[in-house]
Order: structure tokens, then sequence, then C-alpha cells
């Protein structure tokens, strides 16, 4: 089998929660777990962080992953879904799977993911378990898929737990209130294992504060204890001043990743390389400074507020939840521009009452929707947005709609991209 080939047999013969929905998700971690004793237990033959939260759990895992990396520590990341390429989901220090590796994987065990039938999900997760271990990582951060409690990725021990934020998504897997959605998140968190949580939310802090106390792992809220506010940003970076609020330490960084709400993030990243650093990690703050300078280039990190073009300036972002939506808003409404346009495609199974109300009525409007059957119509979306006097048209492709928005506006316009992570996905290869 070829490369092609056998990503073609992953597609084609697992379910995928990308192309499929609910019907892809299993309830449990038997698959995975068997999968892994197959596999000789890889996850325990390496040491691990497990990231998850509704938003910035990706992003988080590509700064600690790059800080590791600055610091000298051979790094394995495992993020999900990718947008290019099969192997952005498993790196290590930057560098994606070999695809002689992906091979061999699937050709050995061929027949025993048949007799299984394990989702698409569980095989990647196991497969860069494997990956991990044979490469020996000293460190492997691992973020989750959906979820936490039944996530696949959950059949991990790992040193130390993130929780980014909690917000509304995946609602009809993960519960119709924050509550139940914290819940699910808070499966992460394992007995004696330190977690730390990014963001103080009153809604759900005492859930976390009760499953850790059950749990007798030591929790920590990053943003009880650092002060962060962006100083100014330029082309390339955001300037972003971090103080502690117990030790006094002033940190001043240049992240790479310019979204404001990146610094929400920053905090959960900033407090896990302390307890990494309490754990025994030799990390100084010059290996902090330069991962985080450096997220892009280390991890290979896209999507996140990204700039595919200038004159017109053209961004694109992953953000697909309401929450999302709302830092998208704030990050348009802080940049410079004439005209707004607005490129959107979302998944049938978002919530588009609250998201579209966030979308302003003084904008162009380009709908689409990615070339897979979980995707809304185009057609259907400018209904609905119509609906909340959004006015635009439906185009067959993103790429049509992306030269569309290119011939309709001026140097000193905006385009944004977004709505769904699959259609960054089809527009990053326009500008490349």
């Amino acid at each position: 089998m070829t490369y092609i080939e056998v990503i073609d047999y992953l597609y084609s013969h697992l379910p995928m929660f990308t192309r499929d929905g609910t019907a892809a998700f299993k309830k449990d971690l038997t698959n995975t777990l068997r999968l892994c004793e197959r596999l000789g237990n890889p996850q325990k033959r390496f040491p691990s962080v497990h990231i998850a939260g509704t938003n910035g759990k990706g992003s988080s895992s590509h700064m600690l992953a790059a800080i590791l990396q600055s610091a000298g520590y051979k790094t394995g990341l495992y993020t999900s879904p990718h947008l290019l390429d099969f192997r952005e989901r498993i790196k290590i220090d930057g560098v994606m799977v070999p695809q002689s590796f992906v091979i061999d994987f699937v050709k050995e065990y061929k027949s025993f993911i048949e007799e299984i039938q394990p989702s698409f999900f569980e095989v990647t997760v196991a497969m860069a378990f494997a990956y991990f271990a044979l490469e020996k990582v000293d460190i492997a951060i691992i973020e989750t898929g959906l979820g936490g409690r039944l996530d696949s990725t959950n059949v991990i021990l790992p040193i130390l737990s993130l929780i980014t934020n909690i917000g509304y998504d995946h609602m009809n897997i993960l519960g119709n209130s924050l509550l139940e959605i914290a819940q699910e998140k808070a499966g992460i968190i394992k007995p004696s294992i330190p977690v730390v949580i990014s963001e103080r939310q009153a809604i759900v802090d005492e859930l976390f504060l009760q499953r850790a106390g059950d749990q007798h792992a030591p929790i920590r809220f990053a943003s009880d204890e650092w002060s962060i506010h962006q100083t100014t940003i330029d082309t390339t970076y955001q300037y972003i001043q971090a103080s502690h609020q117990i030790t006094g330490e002033d940190i001043t960084i240049r992240l790479d990743l310019r979204g404001s709400y990146q610094q929400k993030n920053v905090a959960g990243v900033l407090t896990s390389v302390q307890m990494l650093q309490k754990l025994g990690y030799l990390i100084g703050a010059e290996s902090i400074k330069t991962g985080l300078a450096s997220v892009q280039r280390l991890t290979g990190l896209m999507g996140r507020w990204q700039t595919l073009s200038t004159h017109p300036l053209v961004i694109c972002d992953t953000g697909h939840n309401e929450d999302g939506w709302q830092e998208v808003m704030r990050n348009i409404q802080s940049t410079t521009h004439k005209r707004l346009h607005l490129i959107l495609g979302v998944m049938r199974d978002k919530d588009l009452a609250h998201m579209l109300a966030l979308l302003p009525q003084a904008a162009s409007y380009y709908f689409c929707n990615p070339a897979f059957e979980r995707a809304l119509p185009a057609s259907e979306l400018e209904a609905k947005a119509l609906e909340f006097n959004l006015v635009g048209k439906a185009y067959e492709s993103i790429p049509i709609a992306i030269n569309a928005a290119i011939q309709a506006a001026t140097v000193d316009d905006l385009i944004f991209i977004g709505g769904s992570t699959f259609v960054v996905a089809e527009a990053l290869p326009v500008f490349m």
C-alpha cells in the first residue's frame, strides 16, 4: 500500500467524526484500550501532558510544545483535526510522522483494526502513542479530540493536566449546559495528578474544585495567578506583559500567535510551565520567550488568526463556536479596515442562531461549504443568515468564494475566512 492508499483506507473504512458526526463517536474507551494493549501499551512508555477545553486547547498544546522544544526536550505533539496533511496530527519537535511509519502501522495492524472496528480517531491516537514510544520522546503533549472523560486520549496517565476553558460546543454529545460540558472535560483530572485551569469561570469552578478534591489532585487557576495584557501588536507578533500576582515575576513576551484570545491561553501555559519546573523539567525564561515567539515555526501551527495575504488583508481563523466567534469579532473590530468581507461556512450540527447573532450586518458575505456531507450547504447557510439580516451570496466552492471576495475588495478592506476548521483547511492551499 502506498501512503495515499493507506490514508484512503483509513478515511473510507473507519467512522470519522469530521465526516459522520455523532455516529463516529464511541462512548467508551474499549477500542482504544484494546488497540493500546495490542501495541504493548505504548502510552505508558513516555511522560505526557493532557490538554482539554472547548477553545484554546490546540493553541495551548502548540505553545507548550514550542517551549519544551526550546528547552531542549524531544517533544511529541498529538492534536486534531489536521488542516492539510493527516500527519499534522502526530509530530515530534515540529516534524510530522514519516509516511513510512503510517504505512507500516496500518499494514501491520490492518487485520486487527478490521476485527475490532475502531473509529478513525481511535486508530490515530494509538498510532501517535506507538510513534512517540518508538522514538523515545522526552515528553508528549496530548490534546483531547472531543470532551475528555470518554475521549480516546484519556487512556494516558499524564504528569500534568490542563483545561483551557468551557464553552458551548458539541452539545448533542457533551450536554446542553456548561456544567454538563465541564463534567466531561473534568474527566481528564486523574488521582494525585496536578491540574491547571486556564480561566476562572464562576459557573464551573466549583465542579473542577470538587473533582480535583475527590481525586486528591492539586489544582491551580492560572487566571488568578497571572495578569496578562497586550502592550502592542505588529504584523508578526503581539507583545504581552505577564505579571505573576504572587511571586512578582514579570515576563515580556513576543507571541507569534496574534489573536487577542491567546492572552487567556498564555496564562494557562505559563502556569503549566511552572508545574513542569516543579516536576524537574529545566525550562528557563529564555526557553519560554523563544518558544512563544516561534510557535508557528517550531510546531507548524496554522489557522489561528493567520494572515494569508495583504492588500487586501486576508485573515483566517478556525474558531467555530459561539465563544470562538466572540473572540474573532473582537479581533476583527481591532483590525483597521475600510470594508469587511466575510467568507463563511459551518457544519450542520453548529448552533447557528447564537453564532449568526454575533456577526455584523454591515459586511459583505460569501457563503460556502467544505466538500463533505457534514457541512451545511452554502444555500441553506445563506437563507439562515438572511433571517439575521446578513446579506450575501452562496458559492459552490471555497476557492470560488475567496476569488469573488478578492475581486470585490479594495486594498484597505479586510477579508476574513472562517466558521469552521474545514473552511480554513480548504482556504489555505489557495494562498500557497
